[in-house]
């Protein structure tokens, strides 16, 4: 014997045949994002801030922020940092509808574009210690935000 549930069933109906039913309300598409904006905000303004400071050490520490003779000011890595942090807000949205595992998708995704966002960074006109703070820069940032987006995805 099947028993069908329709939305028009008397819920008594269904006790009495001896389907146990649950009313549960699923997370809704919107919470889950107001969660990632907030979770991913919050880890891009703390994003930021870590990779200012790496820069003003980095500057403290003689080492210059110049790449093609043009000075990058401190503001700009918390900027930029916030930006980028906004891109994996989206990413992350994104693997949340498309894919069926997306805390893993997110991970790879980000992972890559963080590697690959660390090239112009090594072929930068500039001095070696300098490339090296940029790279560091985006490996800080994405230490940050890439694992408090994940938190909020489940596969």
């Amino acid at each position: 014997m099947t028993t069908t549930f329709t939305p028009t069933a008397d819920p008594s109906d269904l006790q009495a045949t001896g389907v146990q039913t649950t009313a549960s309300a699923p997370a809704t598409a919107g919470r889950a994002g107001e969660k990632l904006w907030r979770t991913g905000a919050t880890a891009g303004i703390v994003a930021s801030g870590a990779t200012a400071a790496v820069a003003a050490l980095a500057r403290g520490a003689d080492i210059s922020l110049k790449v093609s003779g043009q000075a990058i000011p401190v503001a700009g890595f918390a900027q930029l940092t916030f930006v980028a942090s906004l891109i994996g807000i989206v990413i992350a949205i994104v693997a949340s509808h498309r894919a069926s595992r997306p805390q893993r998708t997110f991970v790879r995704s980000t992972l890559a574009l963080t590697l690959v966002s660390i090239v112009p960074d090594v072929l930068a006109d500039a001095q070696t210690a300098t490339r090296l703070t940029l790279a560091l820069t985006h490996i800080v940032a994405a230490a940050i935000v890439i694992p408090a987006l994940a938190s909020r995805l489940h596969d």
